[in-house]
């Protein structure tokens, strides 16, 4: 049964009464900081504006439980709890709504989130992190809704591997002995998504120390709960997961949001027992309301009834906890009335030094340019230029970088007769505007410390004169053995990789060399899997996230989108994620396994490397090499090569390849053929037979995507053959696309070429299952043959005939 609050509230709980001021102090200038923020808002100061009015006493509770060495994985109603446990202050709220980019101001993102999405920097500078045991922690939050659950599964779980697996202790960086507890938050209408429940489930089997607190204001927006959720209570539904002692499941607690002493009790003795036993709880906080509607962008009168609105003001959190305070003698009527004042006050003055902090710099931008024009006008034939773009900068009714720098740009234009030697002035303030612009608005895309990958020191293979030759699968099992000897945060979690030792048998007899903890069964819950292993690299571990087969990749493909993939760029580099996720894919029979999206993966998770090695030594190289940065990766295998030996370097264990350089596998003079993954093995005999037409084809293996040849190789082939074909099993205008734009605009190789550049990709359509469907849907080795023959023969018709 669920656990409800007590029956009376009419008491004190055992808190100093000091404690209970501070408490409605700190609530009450968050309830302040979301009034005034929104008054911001509508006075065009600030974009837009959401806010956590109405969940700050739930949330005041909440965080009296929090410890450091807690993580918070929530959403942008959390402002009250942030507050409360000293990790954000009122000026770098509204830092945040004024989207200052200052990261002294606003910590958070710098500027490149919304209001409201809170995180702590626990990576420095230099690419070292924090100790995360003595802070209190909370991850970068992001907007899609129930997105954060994944990941708030992986945050528990660390705290379970961290207590299981002995290796592991001393490593008070990240944690005490397993003791931390991943706080997780959710409105009640998002707890309608799918990943929702996965994430309960998967925390209900695992056990792990989690704390899902739903705060329940009736409306998911405009729609009602009755529209979002079975009996309208998710309590209610997931009383089916109530924990049962030898069967696992969740602890599940029911109070009121605005019954101060109910919260704090149910807080305090429900949180003691997720970080003692490690049993995950829910806390479902009812009755709370949301003075101002959902956010700035409509207004919460249009859908509420008059009865609802009634109910919004009388059973308000803070007026509730006010009436008691009084009513049980915490404090006064008058002095809760100073304090309040003092709150405001105190609100307005920080209010007003964001905005003053913010707007400094930007006016100095446009002094700056002022300046410029003004030293301009004794040397230009055209002033009445120069004094419409001063008269222009100065009467901007909102100031903005993009305001100063479209004003100095189109002036430059417009002055574009003028004599060199006057506009210089003008040109070095425009290039070191953009400069200074780009690397504001674009750095930390991917790590720019020592520890990124693009970092790692190649290391050549070395081969024996008769090398052991054994089959693909023993060749990544050699690899993950290796790994996992020398590094104990590295851990595998996916479908079949335990006792099974993946349905490749590429992890065989690994769980039984380092157990189950380190090498682990889980359900079919892709995302869930996916955020176990972000979660968990975020705390400091090393984990290998195995999705079966590239096709599920699509279950868990937003959160690589949207979580993952954006981590270290929407954090302003003050958060990552090391995880590696292994999946295999490309060429196999059938609708489902046959199809090879490159395309829409590579444009969905910029933000981190893609690997697509030929074969398993090339992927194993490519492991040694990401285990030893600090960057996301997905590295993708060719399924059908497991079974294929190959031969063995004998520094497998120690070789690396470096990212974003193309292998040439076979020189030649005609035409370059650029691929990757299974379609080598179809270049390369295609490559054999054309030879037998004096056609020497230069096949170039591109082996990562992102990064995607960061030397110009495939320029510089191209250069030399005059012709190239991209050739890939991706759709029309997918992957091939891609490439042929980052080689033609990016290398510039157009001027080069005496044949028009082609691709040869895979039908638009899936593969049938029919034993010959993939030849009439797949690229096979006679369409390449015959496109280069075509190509060959529009450069040189004499010596080509036609075939037909």
């Amino acid at each position: 049964m669920a656990k409800a609050a007590p029956k009376s509230t009419l008491h004190i709980v055992d808190t100093p009464h000091a404690a209970i001021i501070s408490d409605y102090r700190v609530a009450y200038v968050s309830r302040q900081a979301s009034l005034v923020g929104r008054r911001e808002v509508m006075s065009g100061k600030a974009k837009f504006g959401i806010f956590g009015d109405g969940k700050e006493v739930a949330q005041i509770a909440m965080a009296k439980a929090f410890e450091k060495g807690d993580w918070r994985a929530g959403y942008y109603r959390d402002q009250t709890f942030m507050m409360a446990i000293g990790e954000l202050t009122v000026k770098q709220f509204f830092a945040q709504l004024y989207a200052d980019t200052d990261l002294e101001h606003e910590p958070a993102s710098g500027g490149r989130q919304m209001n409201s999405h809170f995180s702590t920097r626990y990576i420095r500078e230099d690419g070292s992190w924090t100790n995360q045991a003595k802070s209190y922690n909370s991850s970068s939050d992001l907007s899609p809704t129930a997105a954060q659950m994944a990941k708030l599964v992986g945050l528990g779980y660390a705290s379970k591997i961290y207590r299981q697996n002995k290796l592991l202790d001393g490593n008070e960086l990240f944690s005490n002995k397993g003791n931390e507890v991943a706080f997780g938050t959710i409105g009640n209408a998002s707890a309608a998504e799918g990943i929702f429940w996965e994430s309960l489930n998967a925390c209900g089997v695992l056990q792990v120390p989690v704390a899902i607190s739903v705060w329940d204001d009736g409306y998911g927006i405009s729609v009602p709960n009755k529209y979002q959720m079975t009996k309208e209570s998710v309590s209610e539904i997931i009383k089916g997961y109530q924990y049962e002692k030898g069967k696992g499941g969740v602890d599940i607690y029911v109070v009121k949001g605005w019954d101060y002493p109910a919260l704090v009790e149910a807080y305090a003795r429900g949180i003691e027992r997720v970080r003692k036993e490690h049993i995950p709880a829910l806390f479902h906080i009812i009755d709370l309301t949301q003075p101002q509607g959902h956010s700035t962008s409509g207004s919460h009168e249009r859908y509420k009834s008059a009865e609802r609105m009634a109910f919004e003001e009388t059973e308000d959190c803070l007026r509730k906890m006010k009436e008691w305070m009084i009513e049980t003698g915490v404090s006064t009527e008058k002095n809760l009335e100073a304090i309040e004042a003092e709150s405001l006050a105190e609100v307005e003055r920080q209010k007003d030094e964001a905005w003053r902090e913010y707007l400094q710099p930007l006016e100095d931008d446009r002094k700056k340019l002022v300046a410029v024009f003004e030293g301009m006008k004794g040397d230009l034939q055209k002033q009445d230029v120069i004094d419409t773009a001063i008269n222009s900068l100065k009467r901007a009714p909102t100031l903005m970088r993009r305001v100063v720098a479209a004003s100095a740009r189109q002036t430059l234009m417009k002055l574009r007769d003028e004599p060199k030697k006057a506009r210089k002035a003008l040109v070095e303030f425009i290039d070191e505007y953009q400069k200074v612009n780009q690397s504001r608005y674009s750095k930390w895309f991917m790590s720019e410390t020592d520890r990124s990958a693009l970092n790692v020191k190649p290391v050549k293979s070395i081969y024996s004169d008769k090398p052991e030759m054994i089959p693909g699968n023993e060749v990544i099992q050699r690899c993950f053995d290796h790994l996992m000897g020398t590094d104990p945060r590295l851990f595998i979690i996916g479908e079949d990789v335990g006792v099974l030792g993946d349905v490749n048998q590429n992890f065989k007899g690994l769980q039984e060399k380092y157990g189950e903890i380190r090498i682990t069964d889980t359900g079919i819950r892709e995302a869930t899997i996916l955020g176990q292993g972000i979660g968990a690299a975020i705390r400091g571990l090393r984990p290998v996230v195995d999705i079966q087969y590239l096709d599920y990749l699509l279950y868990c493909f937003q959160l690589l989108s949207d979580d993952l993939a954006t981590l270290h760029y929407r954090s302003a580099g003050g958060q990552i994620a090391p995880v590696i996720v292994r999946t295999k894919g490309h060429r196999l029979e059938g609708i489902w396994h046959s199809g090879s999206p490159m395309g829409m993966i590579i444009n969905g998770i910029r933000g981190m490397h893609v690997c697509v090695p030929r074969n398993m030594v090339q992927a194993v190289g490519f492991y040694n090499t990401l285990f030893a940065s600090d960057e996301p990766a997905l590295v993708i295998e060719v399924l059908n090569g497991y079974r294929v030996k190959e031969a063995v370097p004998t520094n497998l264990k120690d070789f690396k390849l470096e990212l974003g350089v193309p292998e040439v596998l076979i020189e030649g003079s005609d035409i370059t053929v650029v691929t990757y993954g299974a379609c080598v093995r179809v270049a390369e005999d295609a490559a054999k037979f054309l030879k037998q037409f004096d056609i020497n084809v230069e096949l170039v293996d591109v082996q990562t995507l992102l990064p995607f040849d960061r030397y110009n190789i495939i320029g510089a082939s191209v250069e030399k053959t005059n012709a190239v074909l991209f050739f890939d099993e991706d759709v029309p205008g997918g992957c091939a696309a891609y490439m042929m734009q980052k080689v033609l605009e990016e290398q510039n190789v157009y001027e080069y070429l005496d044949a028009a550049p082609r691709t040869l990709t895979a039908k638009p359509h899936r593969s049938a299952y029919a034993s010959d469907g993939d030849y009439w849907s797949k690229p096979s080795a006679e369409d390449l043959v015959e496109i280069i023959y075509e190509m060959m023969r529009e450069r040189n018709p004499g010596k080509y005939p036609p075939i037909r």
